[in-house]
């Protein structure tokens, strides 16, 4: 059951996450919290789906790394198997199941180019790929999408 505290909780921390050694502590200060509760509530909200991740977002072009979209066909009965051989890579950052002939899409973000070729690569070879469409962003748009929940 979510709480008025993790509606409170869940809100700020979408928009401020304090840089300084005891930042939990700092959001308990404002939710009129304690440090302990406030850490024990996100890894339960976190257990039960309610935050995918906490961490920064970093501007990965100016990082040097090289980022893309790509649309995959995937037999049904192997979707699984595929999809957990995409999440093994580390610069897999989204990967969803969607209806659709091209029924999975994940971003990747690699350091290079020809990292981005090979790990491509083993995926379009993988049992129950049937076709890989590689989206290279052409412009970029941030969009800032933040969950009211009070």
């Amino acid at each position: 059951m979510i709480t008025e505290l993790d509606k409170q909780l869940l809100n700020l921390i979408q928009r401020e996450l304090p840089l300084c050694r005891h930042p939990f502590a700092s959001l308990a200060e404002k939710l009129n919290s304690d440090e302990v509760t406030v850490i024990e509530r996100l890894k339960l909200l976190k257990e039960q789906g309610f935050i995918r991740r906490i961490g920064p977002f970093f501007d990965s072009e100016k990082l040097g790394y090289v980022g893309t979209l790509v649309g995959l066909e995937v037999k049904s009965e192997l979707l699984g198997f595929v999809a957990g051989v995409i999440n093994s890579y580390q610069g897999v950052t989204h990967n969803y199941e969607r209806e659709g002939t091209i029924n999975l899409w994940f971003t990747l973000l690699t350091p290079n180019l020809a990292m981005q070729d090979e790990i491509l690569a083993v995926i379009r070879n993988l049992d129950g790929v049937a076709r890989l469409i590689n989206l290279p962003p052409i412009q970029k748009f941030k969009v800032n999408v933040q969950f009211s929940l009070t």
